[in-house]
């Protein structure tokens, strides 16, 4: 049986959330100075897929317009919760499409903002080396191989990793892939793509910008074109919460200008889809963006 990770899954999540807010884990939104943008400060909930830009994008903003960013990052499941629970935020910046189309089918964003940024794939990630000569899917399936993925409830990239896994693995294989070699269920990317640098894992099914965030640490193994299933899409757009809405398109400008795409592109990310697909190097266009269910049998771990 499939179960939807959309609003069943924010109502489990807010009584987890509500508890961190609790304790104070949940940051404030200051209140807004109406004399310019200088002392404004921008809420942004993003999920860590766009961690390393975002942090740099967010300091050239600050820089040339006196306001302040507060990013929070994280699984953006977990992101658009906090979001709905505290009714805050000024700007949604998911690591994948999936979760913005929740945002909107629950009306935490305003759908005439969205806007695509970048574009990513899903791809294996080794230790640098790759020391255990890891090269296919199945490779994954072998023993003494330690893997870890995203947890595919709150998490983009685990959903991904799940598709291609049910895609491409027999249901034995799977069964024996989760009870042997699955060893780490990260409630981030950048958790996830830690668990290759600090050599907890010696896989990840991940995204193949993940070798450009730690290029020292972190190789990119591709997938074969007939193994993926569909390209990601990072979006943006403006919360129905934003107590600073202007500002809020300011950033969302500023982040999909040219100034701001030259950033994603240093860090390695595909700027247009037409780039994405001629990496994957598939016969056919996979599709861009969508939606996964996934099984429940990834959902008790």
């Amino acid at each position: 049986m499939a179960i939807s990770r959309g609003p069943w899954l924010i109502t489990l999540l807010t009584l987890v959330v509500a508890a961190a807010m609790l304790a104070g884990c949940v940051s404030s939104q200051t209140d807004t100075d109406d004399s310019g943008q200088a002392g404004r400060t921008l809420l942004v909930f993003a999920g860590a897929a766009s961690k390393p830009p975002t942090e740099e994008l967010a300091a050239m903003f600050e820089q040339q317009t006196g306001a302040s960013v507060d990013v929070n990052f994280g699984g953006s499941g977990t992101m658009l919760s906090e979001m709905e629970i505290a009714e805050h935020g000024d700007v949604y910046f998911p690591g994948s499409s999936d979760w913005m189309d929740v945002a909107i089918e629950k009306s935490i964003v305003d759908p005439e903002t969205e806007e695509r940024v970048v574009y990513l794939v899903s791809s294996i990630n080794v230790q640098a080396g790759n020391p255990k000569n890891i090269n296919t899917l199945e490779d994954l399936l072998r023993d003494g191989v330690r893997v870890a993925i995203a947890n595919p409830e709150t998490v983009c990239v685990g959903a991904y990793a799940v598709e291609i896994l049910e895609k491409n693995f027999t249901a034995q294989q799977r069964e024996r892939f989760r009870s042997v070699n699955l060893v780490n269920w990260a409630d981030s990317c950048e958790k996830t793509a830690n668990a290759i640098s600090l050599k907890a894992a010696d896989a990840v099914i991940g995204w193949s910008v993940f070798e450009a965030w730690d290029p020292a640490r972190i190789e990119t193994v591709d997938l074969e074109p007939d193994e993926l299933i569909r390209v990601a899409y990072i979006p943006i757009a403006v919360s129905t919460y934003a107590r600073e809405p202007e500002l809020a398109q300011d950033f969302i400008d500023f982040v999909t200008s040219e100034e701001g795409i030259e950033v994603f592109r240093r860090h390695g990310y595909f700027i247009e889809a037409s780039e994405a697909q001629q990496y994957v190097g598939a016969d056919e266009e996979l599709p861009v963006g969508g939606w996964f269910d996934v099984p429940e049998a990834w959902l008790t771990r």
